[in-house]
């Protein structure tokens, strides 16, 4: 469990426990990640964003949808179960190593059909699509400065009422610290973007470290 600094501990674990739990496959993905990366594990969705994010392709009819960071795919998993058979995810990450570990666990998921990944900078990649209505559904959860330009390069690629749920946006409760610095600044200049957006309607939810919806007009 992922829980920020800003939610009381036994709440937390209350909302986990509550929470449908992730399968045996996507167990031992996050076990294997953590061997891994040790405490880099944080770079990984917690278990309920996994299950939220499952729920809302889901419900949202979603057959479209990318991703900005991929990292070792329990995400992508995620999202591309919640498509239909025939659904396409463009997962978008830079790194060969981590993605390696994501293709195995895609395959075994038996989700690797639905699943296209694009190695290289997202920026480039994002815009080397063509523009309109190519997506319903897009998760960015990558180096958070890079956040506004993944947002304008999706967004242009949406279609009304498609979603776009960004992760990290709480920043462990320290978002509303003046003197925080790391990735505050540049997340705190993200939010306030989003929140001035007309183009869109947004919430943000207080799921592990902060997920904000946003929902295109």
């Amino acid at each position: 469990m992922k829980a920020a600094n800003f939610i009381e501990p036994a709440v937390a674990a209350y909302a986990a426990a509550h929470t449908s739990p992730p399968d045996d496959l996507l167990a031992d993905l996050a076990e294997e990640t953590h061997r891994l990366v040790g405490d880099r594990i944080s770079m990984q969705i917690a278990p309920e964003q996994g299950t939220l994010l499952t729920m809302l392709v889901r419900l949202s009819g979603a057959r479209r949808a990318v991703e900005v960071g991929t990292f070792t795919g329990y995400s992508s998993i995620c999202i591309a179960r919640g498509l239909p058979a025939d659904g396409c995810l463009i997962a978008c990450d830079v790194s060969e190593e981590w993605t390696a570990v994501a293709r195995r666990y895609w395959e075994k998921a038996g989700v690797d059909d639905r699943i296209d990944l694009r190695l290289g900078p997202a920026a480039d990649t994002l815009r080397a699509m063509p523009s309109g209505e190519g997506f319903d559904f897009a998760f960015i959860d990558a180096d958070k400065a890079g956040y506004p330009v993944y947002y304008e390069e999706i967004l242009a690629r949406l279609r009304s009422g498609g979603l776009i749920a960004v992760d990290n946006t709480l920043q462990h409760g320290d978002i509303t610290d003046p003197a925080a610095g790391g990735n505050v600044p540049a997340m705190r200049e993200f939010n306030d973007l989003v929140a001035r957006d007309s183009r869109v309607t947004s919430v943000l939810l207080t799921v592990a470290d902060g997920l904000t919806l946003i929902r295109k007009n």
